[in-house]
């Protein structure tokens, strides 16, 4: 141990003696490790942003949503002078006839209906979303306070009503809102449940194109139907659709709502399994053609495969930036193996003082290789601060996630000292074969 200190002192003393020379070796690896740290701290990001993203669309989900224009999805060949067959639009009748589907556990259909929330004087634009309970748990949405709808609120229609964070702090100052009414329309409805906070970036809301669940007041379908808007229900103009028009109902949401004929403005749809999502989500297109009249006034996404692919993407793109950080240590360990060549050469009278004072090839090849590996954990050292910091500054200018584990670390840190281990043996033997009495002798 007394033979392995010295050598690590002089090791020590011949680093700090040409610093700059020890900075100048070190910059591949500082580099190197910098890269690493980073490219694994964007990966790390973007696989956590993945898996937020999958417990905001919940998982096995089939998302089908009404579009307004289905002229453009009138089966090839059709002359466009033809008759536009009639369709029904998306409803409720849809709903169950998916829920038939041997692979389909549950439906969740949703009915969007803008609104003006109103309670105590104050007065918003709001939303009120018709749903199931089905559409809680496909959503990962859980309870706060109160409970979810009942059957009989289920099925008769009931003024009743679940509400988001956002909304209870809006209307209620934080308080417990069960129990308590607030208006949506023209309709006093009864809070009976409170949800739990959701918690998504407003990035992942856009991407995902989905709402903000906290600030939506949730009722029943039924509720929905009955009480808001049913846009299937036809007027007796003779070949057209259209809506009955209640007092005081803004005439041109009612407009538009003729325009929109659709009962439903989406379904979700869980899958038992994952395997039998794209087999699923084919049966629900051909089911929805056939009861549509071929008219494809319909959309059929599988959000989690799409998700999946552009994990794909990333994953790819990482293993881009991953070969070139290790490119970028492999030259950084080619360069400490040069300069310590370099540094033979120059130390050969050196080197045959110390075997002529009893110094064995051993405390010469253990000399050496600690004078590479200690310019390699300098590197490593400089070069983990430099990727801390440059996966801060990529999160603040690219505005992405970015997490920096301990493993990455300690990866990049263990990858520093090995080079300096392995880059460094050629030049501690070429040291330790030296003829002391020729390295004497050398000027």
């Amino acid at each position: 141990m007394k033979r392995l200190s010295s050598n690590f002192s002089i090791a020590l003393d011949a680093v700090f003696t040409n610093r700059l020379r020890a900075l100048l070796t070190a910059l591949g690896i500082m580099f190197g490790v910098a890269a690493v740290i980073a490219m694994l701290a964007i990966g790390t990001g973007a696989r956590q942003e993945l898996l937020e993203q999958m417990k905001l669309i919940g998982s096995n989900n089939i998302i089908v949503e009404s579009l307004l224009d289905g002229d453009e999805g009138q089966e090839e060949g059709e002359e466009a002078n033809d008759k536009r067959p009639y369709s029904p639009g998306l409803s409720v009748e849809d709903a169950k006839a998916i829920v038939n589907i041997p692979t389909v556990d549950k439906v969740s259909p949703e009915l969007l209906l803008p609104s003006t929330i109103v309670r105590k004087g104050r007065l918003t634009k709001g939303r009120c979303v018709g749903v199931n309970n089905a559409f809680f748990e496909l959503n990962n949405l859980s309870l706060e306070r109160g409970s979810f709808f009942h059957n009989k609120h289920l099925e008769s229609g009931s003024p009743v009503c679940i509400i988001g964070k956002s909304t209870q702090a809006k209307f209620f100052g934080g308080g417990n809102p069960i129990g308590k009414k607030i208006k949506c329309g023209n309709t006093w409805l009864t809070v009976v449940g409170l949800l739990g906070k959701r918690f998504a970036s407003k990035e992942s809301l856009e991407n995902l194109g989905i709402r903000d669940y906290n600030t939506d007041i949730y009722i029943p379908i039924q509720t929905a139907l009955s009480r808001f808007r049913n846009r299937a229900v036809l007027t007796a103009a003779k070949g057209g659709r259209g809506i009955i028009i209640r007092d005081g109902e803004d005439q041109k949401k009612v407009a538009e709502d003729i325009m929109n004929y659709h009962q439903l403005d989406r379904l979700v749809i869980r899958v038992n399994e994952t395997a039998y999502l794209e087999p699923t989500a084919d049966i629900v297109a051909r089911m929805l053609k056939r009861r549509h009249w071929k008219i494809k006034d319909y959309q059929v996404t599988i959000p989690e495969l799409l998700l999946k692919q552009q994990q794909r993407t990333q994953d790819i793109f990482n293993i881009v930036l991953g070969a070139i950080a290790g490119i970028s240590l492999l030259v950084g360990g080619i360069g400490i193996m040069n300069i310590m060549l370099a540094s033979v050469l120059e130390r050969i009278k050196e080197i045959g003082l110390r075997r002529s004072l009893g110094a064995t090839r051993k405390d010469i090849v253990q000399q050496f290789v600690f004078e590479a590996v200690f310019i390699s954990l300098i590197g490593g050292i400089v070069g983990v601060a430099l990727g801390l910091l440059a996966a801060v500054m990529i999160a603040e200018l690219a505005e992405i996630q970015t997490i920096v584990s301990w493993w990455s670390v300690a990866l990049s840190f263990g990858v520093a000292a090995a080079i300096g281990l392995i880059f460094g043996i050629v030049p501690a033997r070429r040291a330790a074969q030296l003829d002391p009495i020729t390295a004497l002798r050398n000027d």
